[in-house]
């Protein structure tokens, strides 16, 4: 007797169909069609926090050895320089200004009617449809009602927290007003140091039996405060302070949390590898915005929160062995939103036509198939602006304008405006009309 055909079963084999045909129509080869795709994103990691982009004190030879075996960028950015709209970018591959949750920096408690849309599609949900199995492990931070959570946007599992900070330990969130962990939908107890035990659940959804292939964000809250190592499980865990739990904190404990981060990479990466699965595996690992009162942000100017250099500019490295060559570096400016144009399209996922992705597929850039090419790349909080052209940037710090030529000046310590009035005023053009296409700014609260 023939076995039942379920509607789902039959969805995912047509959208598997398409998806090989789309494969086809973009050059994927027999080997490379439908890989595997891990996305990491580390919360708050400075642009100079891996030993690899120049961190001095201590080491992370996970996360160096990656970029020895992939590719390293050197001008990759985070679609803003707070959580929130960079996690929005990453979900939807577009700006974060086109979604009000994009708008949030971050989302707070004030905002427990707001979320990530149910019905905007995302990179999960066309994977999904596509035939992927999917999963989030890690921070979410995109609504905490059920309709904006990680299970209606397309992802099969979830294993996190729903808020932008929690104790590493208790997994107690000032922004929840208590327990913030989280499997699917319901809360649950789980005992360990949280950087650890979202490392082990990667490990066990790497290593399932599955007969699809497997797309798997895992998203560390590690190294966002509150700051505490692996080994300051005695230390008090109710003075973080309220928000974003700020309150302490040191460069050694710092350090011990980005190693345990790259320790735990580090199994997972093993994890693939005892699966056999490397090969047939796209590696993405980036940071959601610059780092905060630890990190190593030189040659770059200030930190989270604005737009100069070193709120936005992030380490980036992508790995594909057999596809993209090993000890490459590349200083071709990328965004967030390009990530998940990238992974869509060498899974031969097509975007939804309703919701154009304003991301660009650089697996050509990876590869190094395409030369280094110029792009403009926009960004906007409630009081500053900025956008990238080619070499120049332009900055509006709440009102203070100026214009920097990066490849000289990577720090922004000289303002050329005066001087280059004419490339001044026209990528402040540019910016005007781009900001003239998003959602109009929120009010500062």
């Amino acid at each position: 007797m023939a076995s039942k055909v379920t509607r789902r079963k039959f969805i995912n084999s047509a959208a598997a169909t398409g998806a090989a045909v789309a494969g086809a129509r973009i050059g994927l080869s027999a080997q490379t069609q439908r890989p595997n795709v891990l996305f990491i994103l580390a919360d708050d990691l400075g642009y100079g926090d891996l030993s690899c982009y120049g961190r001095p004190d201590y080491q992370t030879p996970v996360l160096d050895g990656l970029a020895r075996q992939g590719v390293k960028f050197t001008s990759a950015y985070a679609a803003a320089p707070v959580c929130t709209p960079t996690r929005c970018a990453v979900a939807t591959g577009r700006y974060p200004q086109r979604l009000e949750v994009g708008l949030l920096e971050p989302l707070t408690p004030r905002d427990r009617d707001k979320g990530l849309p149910p019905e905007h599609p995302t990179v999960a949900s066309l994977l999904h449809a596509n035939g992927y199995d999917t999963g989030l492990i890690g921070k979410w931070h995109l609504g905490w009602r059920p309709e904006f959570g990680p299970n209606r946007h397309g992802y099969d599992e979830f294993f996190g927290i729903l808020s932008g900070a929690g104790d590493y330990f208790t997994h107690w969130s000032s922004d929840a007003g208590g327990a913030d962990l989280w499997e699917n939908l319901e809360p649950v107890e789980r005992l360990g140091y949280l950087t650890d035990l979202l490392s082990e659940r990667a490990i066990a959804f790497i290593t399932r039996r599955r007969t699809n292939p497997f797309f798997l964000s895992l998203h560390y809250t590690a190294p966002h405060s509150p700051w505490e190592g692996p080994e300051d499980q005695a230390i008090g865990h109710t003075t973080h302070g309220d928000g974003p739990m700020v309150d302490g904190g040191s460069l050694k404990i710092y350090a011990t949390m980005v190693k345990s981060m790259d320790a735990g990479i580090g199994r997972v990466l093993q994890a693939l590898s005892r699966a056999r699965l490397e090969r047939s595996t796209l590696v993405v690992f980036t940071s959601d915005n610059g780092g905060e009162r630890y990190s190593f942000n030189w040659p770059f100017s200030f930190q989270k929160m604005y737009l100069w250099e070193g709120g936005i500019r992030v380490p980036a490295i992508a790995r594909w062995p057999g596809t993209i060559p090993s000890n490459r570096i590349s200083d071709q400016p990328v965004i967030t939103m390009d990530w998940t144009a990238t992974i869509l399209a060498v899974t031969g996922t097509p975007p939804d036509a309703a919701y154009p992705l304003d991301g660009e597929d650089v697996m050509p850039v990876c590869k190094g198939t395409r030369p280094l090419y110029d792009r403009t790349l926009f960004w906007r909080t409630r009081t500053r602006a900025a956008a990238r052209a080619g070499k120049w940037k332009y900055l509006d710090d709440s009102g203070e304008e100026g214009l920097f030529d990066l490849s000289i000046d990577p720090g922004e310590k000289n303002d050329l405006r005066a001087s280059h009035r004419d490339v001044f005023d026209r990528i402040r053009a540019e910016y005007s009309a781009w900001n003239a296409r998003m959602l109009p700014r929120r009010p500062s609260p």
